[in-house]
This record gives structure tokens, sequence and C-alpha cells, in this order.
């Protein structure tokens, strides 16, 4: 029988973790048992985040968080008769186990073995070739966001429509417009799909190529609910809460850093991202190469994505985060380790 605790209280409660496996016992119906509170203090220096107990165990997920960072897919590369690039890609979904935090697996629905699957890229006008195989035990699609056929489209009862287990089907357009996109199975039910883990980043850039910065990631916001209520119970950036608080990202002083940042988020309406002690270029869907906005924080519902670019003045250790406590104590926290 499931215990009767909010997420609110379970945090509150966290402290228990501190007790060891007797304090542990009185959270354990629930996968956010995983998060231990931090002590408290009056001293400076104790307010720490609350954090996993334990570490994960990336080489048996297949995947790591700091290579999804910088992964991007170009493909197989070729020209066709009339000049064009094209570009061929391999997709296969698989049902697999994923250890979200340390003990905690989650039954997860995959492309290529990964969550999120990978960050396809691209220039404007290419020719995608996407060759999809359904090696999983429910009929799938890949949707793209972007322009295209509605054969191309991958919603049930429409062109090709839903890929059973065992058959393969190849998605294929040019790719357009240049911008910030993603992927997912659009197979009903909708939200059980994606929330298994069936989508990724879909970066098509512009003729010529945006201009040159120092590093580019790529970040997908993500959730996961380890006990099927329809609610998330970890929340993170590219699928491993806490990540990137524990093992921050290093960056220089006056580099410059491009994020792709795609929100992909399932039961909850919003999220949204925070960078501390800076403000960043912010270009919704990446569609335009002049920024909408000079800002410290934005929100994005539900497929929602943009491009932050920014750099930072002193060295240091800064967070960026979901600007929602809850968001934050429950996984989606980071820093970033700046050095001179």
């Amino acid at each position: 029988m499931k215990a009767n605790i909010t997420r609110r209280e379970f945090l509150k409660a966290g402290t228990l973790t501190l007790l060891g496996s007797a304090g542990m016992a009185a959270l354990a119906p629930v996968g956010r048992k995983a998060i231990a509170a931090p002590p408290q203090h009056d001293e400076p220096g104790h307010d720490l985040m609350p954090g996993p107990v334990g570490v994960v165990d990336h080489e048996r997920n297949g995947f790591h968080p700091d290579q999804i960072l910088t992964d991007f897919d170009y493909g197989k590369v070729s020209t066709l008769e009339n000049g064009q690039t094209l570009r061929e890609y391999d997709f296969v979904s698989f049902n697999k186990d994923i250890e979200v935090m340390p003990g905690i697996p989650f039954p997860a629905w995959t492309f290529n073995g990964r969550i999120p699957g990978p960050t396809i890229r691209c220039s404007e006008g290419d020719h995608i070739r996407i060759r999809f195989t359904n090696g999983s035990t429910h009929p799938h699609t890949i949707h793209f966001h972007g322009i295209h056929s509605a054969e191309m489209d991958g919603v049930p009862g429409v062109g090709r429509g839903l890929i059973h287990p065992g058959e393969s089907f190849t998605y294929e357009f040019d790719a357009e417009p240049f911008g910030l996109h993603l992927y997912h199975c659009h197979a009903f039910p909708l939200a059980r799909h994606i929330a298994k883990g069936l989508y990724g980043a879909f970066i098509i850039d512009p003729p010529g190529g945006r201009p040159a910065v120092d590093h580019e990631f790529v970040m997908v916001m993500n959730g996961f609910d380890v006990d099927f209520d329809n609610a998330n119970d970890f929340y993170a950036v590219n699928t491993i809460p806490f990540h990137y608080d524990r093992h921050p990202i290093p960056i220089k002083v006056g580099e410059t850093v491009r994020i792709y940042l795609v929100n992909i988020l399932e039961f909850d309406l919003i999220n949204s991202f925070h960078l501390h002690a800076n403000f960043f270029n912010y270009y919704p869907t990446g569609t335009s190469l002049v920024p909408s906005e000079y800002t410290d924080t934005i929100m994005q519902t539900q497929a929602q994505r943009g491009i932050l670019e920014f750099s930072y003045k002193y060295p240091g250790a800064y967070m960026f985060h979901a600007h929602n406590t809850e968001f934050a104590e429950l996984g989606w926290t980071g820093k970033f380790q700046v050095s001179e």
C-alpha cells in the first residue's frame, strides 16, 4: 500500500535520511526516498541543496549526462545528384531499465538506448533520412517538429502512421526552418509515450551557421514518474537529477556559452530556467538570429524551446536551475564552474 505523503512533506522530512536506514524506512514508499536533505546549521557554508545518496551507474545506463551535453549527431553524410546534402540516421526504439537515481530504476522506452534520444543536427535545406525500426513491445512513431509533408509527420492514422513492433519505416524530408526543434513519439496515450522517454532534440543550423562560440551544450528538461501516479517524482536536465550540481560544467571567464534548451516535461504545465549572477540573450525556438530579450529567467511549456547565450565575468561556482523550488529540490539543478 502506498503511503499518503506529498513531495513537500517528503522534502521537509528528508532530514530523516541522515539517521540511516531507520529514518529512511519512514519514507520508503516512493522513489524520492533517494534524496537526502542537507543538515540544518546556522553557520555559513552549510546551506547545501538536497542531493542523492549514492551514485548512478552511467556505464550500465549506456549513456552519460556529460556526453549528452555535446553529443551532436550529424548523421552519415553524402551528396545527392542534385547537389543537396543528404544526412542519414538509424533509430531503434527498445525498452530498457534506466537508473535515474541511485538504486531507483525506471522502465524506460528509448530511442537508441538513451534518454534523451540522439541530438539530430543538420543545416537548413539538408535532406534528412531517418530509418526507424521498432524493437520494442508497443507501437511507436517519430514526430518531428518542423515543416514537412503529412505523410512524414509521424501521427497515427496519417501516412504510415503507427510503426508496430518488428516493423521499420523511413522518415524523409528537407530540414526547415532553421532553429531548435525536437522530436518525440506521437502514439497514444501520448503522455505515456513521452513520459517513458521517447524524445530528443533536433537542431537545424541556419545557412552559414550561427556565430562561433566557445561552448555549445544541449539541455533537455525532463522528469520521471517512478511510481506511475501521473506526477513526477524527480526532475532533471538530461535525465539524471542533480548530476550537474554534483559535477559542475567547467567553463572559463569570458568564454561564450550557447545552450540549446528544450522542455519535454510531462505532467507539469510549466518548466523554467534561471541562471545565477548573470543574464543571457534568449532566442525563442532559435528561428531568428536576433535575441528577443536579455534576461536571467525564462519559462517554457512542453515542446517549447530556445537558445541561450552568455558569458561570465567572474570566476566561481554559479547555479542554474528551474525557478520552481520543488523542481530544484527534486533534482533540476546544476552549476557552472567558472575558472580564470
